[in-house]
Parts: structure tokens; sequence; C-alpha cells
């Protein structure tokens, strides 16, 4: 056994027990949601092609026979496997990116349809016409290449195509970040592939480049489970409570704190008559409404979901008439956004806010207060008649 082949193998397993300690832990969760299945899919289609790829490695260091049998294997293998991790990325893009249709049988026919071709073909070559393949020597000839590249770039491009779109649309920076970190991140893999064609071919730089990247992914994706409100996107609670630990986020030099309290007008009127879906939908209204007026502004803000359907604002203003035109700003978003969706009800939110004004003032007291001023002011806006949450 050649010390290539060891080294080789040493890696691959390394990589493999990595990978396998990742769906290990998402298959016994309880709360799985689409995009960690599609996440876990192209964990397996990455874990089958290391194997491919050790098979190879073991055949051309000498470990296994090198013969006509086992050059078709690796290299048909290397083909297949390669196209599926391509494949399985991009249906884990549609899943995050909450691409419309995408589990219509058409679609899924539609962008499966060029792997299971490229792998039927594949197939008849190598059984029928192996020449056109691979020479007399077993050296691999330029139409296998063909195969190995031409689908797993159209799956790269379809990925990158869609989530360059996704980003240019966006406002937000940390959105736009979003977008373009999933769609490059099979580029970032064929690049460390390269690397290894060109550069370094005795080693396994795309295994390890592969293994670190689906890593970091699912490292950001534990940090955003435990920070965020899954229905939401927003800071969850457990995220408010670290934000205001530490004292220079709550109390800024030349800027005052100020805690705003938000909920729903006549939310249980809208599960009542609409269904809990359509609150689900009232709640991301509302937060993504939140979300796109905070962004827009240089204050610094915390945004987060307090619980149900209430939500909360930490905002550091240069000068504290700032907030109502804030709250206003945030009203005036929700009720265009509803406007747009055609949303069957008026959907509103109260607000009170209150300052904290020092080290000494207790946030809990701040809430208490920006609290009663929430109640207040849907007292008073109620006895105005203004429209809460009921059939337009």
């Amino acid at each position: 056994m050649s010390d290539y082949f060891i080294y080789y193998a040493e890696s691959t397993i390394i990589c493999l027990i990595v990978f396998s300690m990742m769906f290990v832990r998402d298959l016994f969760k309880v709360d799985k949601q689409e995009k960690q299945i599609k996440y876990d899919q192209a964990l397996i289609s990455f874990m089958l092609y290391f194997i491919s790829d050790l098979f190879w490695a073991a055949v051309i260091s000498g470990v296994l026979p090198e013969n006509r049998f086992t050059v078709t294997a690796a290299n048909f293998f290397n083909s297949v496997f390669m196209g599926g991790i391509t494949y399985m990325w991009l249906r884990y893009v549609m899943a995050a990116e909450g691409t419309p249709r995408r589990d219509e049988t058409r679609t899924k026919f539609a962008f499966f349809s060029p792997y299971l071709l490229s792998a039927v073909v594949l197939i008849i070559l190598f059984v029928f016409t192996p020449d056109l393949l691979m020479d007399d020597e077993l050296k691999i000839r330029p139409l296998y290449y063909l195969f190995l590249i031409v689908v797993p770039t159209v799956y790269i491009s379809s990925a990158l195509f869609y989530t360059l779109r996704r980003a240019k649309r966006e406002e937000s920076l940390i959105e736009k970040k979003k977008h373009l970190t999933v769609g490059l991140f099979p580029v970032s893999v064929v690049a460390g592939g390269l690397l290894q064609i060109f550069i370094l071919p005795n080693t396994p730089i795309f295994c390890y480049c592969c293994t670190l990247l689906m890593l970091w992914f699912y490292l950001q994706s534990m940090e955003t489970q435990i920070s965020l409100d899954p229905l939401t996107g927003l800071n969850n609670r457990g995220q408010l409570m670290r934000y205001v630990s530490q004292k220079a986020n709550v109390f800024m030099e030349g800027r005052s704190t100020f805690v705003v309290m938000f909920d729903v007008n006549d939310f249980k009127q809208i599960n009542d008559v609409y269904g809990h879906a359509e609150g689900d939908r009232a709640l991301t209204i509302i937060a993504d409404s939140m979300k796109k007026v905070t962004q827009s502004h240089n204050m610094p803000i915390f945004l987060g979901r307090y619980g149900g359907d209430e939500f909360i604002l930490i905002a550091h203003p240069a000068q504290k008439n700032e907030i109502d035109p804030l709250i206003d700003e945030i009203r005036g978003q929700i009720d265009a956004r509803c406007r747009a969706e055609e949303t069957p009800y008026a959907l509103s939110v109260g607000a009170g806010y209150d300052e904290l004004t020092n080290e000494k003032d207790a946030l809990q007291k701040c809430l208490e207060r920006a609290d009663r001023n929430l109640y207040l002011d849907k007292a008073g806006r109620k006895s105005q008649g203004f429209a809460a949450a009921s059939d337009e």
C-alpha cells in the first residue's frame, strides 16, 4: 500500500467523519425544515463523491488493480456523484431562496432531467463504445471531461444566476450578502477542485475545501437557529438578553437609548377568522416591514420578536425626536405591504416606548414603562377610529 494512498485515505476519512457528524445530528432533529433536508441530501452527495474519489486514488496508486473495469467504475462514479453534488446544491438554493413552484413535478423533472440524461448516456457509452471515452492505455479522452463538466456547470450557473438576481433586487446589504453566499458556494468548491487538479494534484484539496465550506455553512445555520426566530427571521428573546447584557450595546456615547414595544392589533381575530397560517403571514409581513424600515436608517437598532405577536426595538437615535417618525414609517410600510399583497384584512400595530435613562435604570423597568405606553397608544388609536385587523 503506497504512502500516497494512506495519506489520501486518512484525509478522506477525516472529511467523511466531519460530514457524518453533521448528518447524524440533523437525522435526530424533530423540527427539520425543508432547506435543512436539502442540505443533508447535499451532505450525502459529498460523502458519496469522497468514497468514489478514494476508490480512484486506490486505482492510480496501485492498491487496486488498474484495469478497464476499475478505471471505468472510478471515472463513472466520479462524474455521477459530482453532478449529484451540484444538483443537490441547486435544490438547496431553491429551498433557501423560497423559489416558487419548486416542489411541482414539472419543475423537479426539468431540473433533474440534465443529470439523469447525462448519467444514462454515460452508461451507454461506457458499455457499448468505451473507446470514445478511454483509449487502449486506459487514459481518459476529452469526451469524458465534457460529461464531467457540463452538467455541474449548468447547475452551478443556474444557482449563481438566481441568487445574483435576488441579490440585485435587495436593498439591504445583509440580505444581499446572504444571497451571494449561497450562490457563490459551488464556485468556491470548483476553485478548490481546480487547485487540486492544476497545482497540487497529489493532495486532497478538494475534499478539505468542501468540508471546510460545508462546516462553515453548518455553523452559520446553527448560529441562526440559536439567535433567530424561525418564523420571522428576527432576533429572538435569547439574543435580546445577550444584546442587553453588554453595556456597550445598550449605552452609546452621544446617543439616547429607547425601548419600543409593538404588538399586532386584533391579532386573535386574524387567527380565528382566517386561520393560523394567515396569522403567521401577518407576523411575517410586520417583521419584513420593520426590517425594511430599520435597515434604511443610520441609527444603531436592535430588532427582535419578543414573543407571540409582540416585537421589540431598541433604538439609539442621535436626537430623541427621531423615534416617533420611525414608528410612523414602520406603520406606513406595513400598510403598503398589506396593500401590495392584497391581504383580506387591515393590519396595524400598537407601539409604546420609553427611554432607558442610565445604567441604574433596569431594562425590565423600561420594558414595563414601554408596555404601559403601548396599551395607552392602542386605546388612544382605537378611540380615534384607526382601523385594526378587520375585513376590508
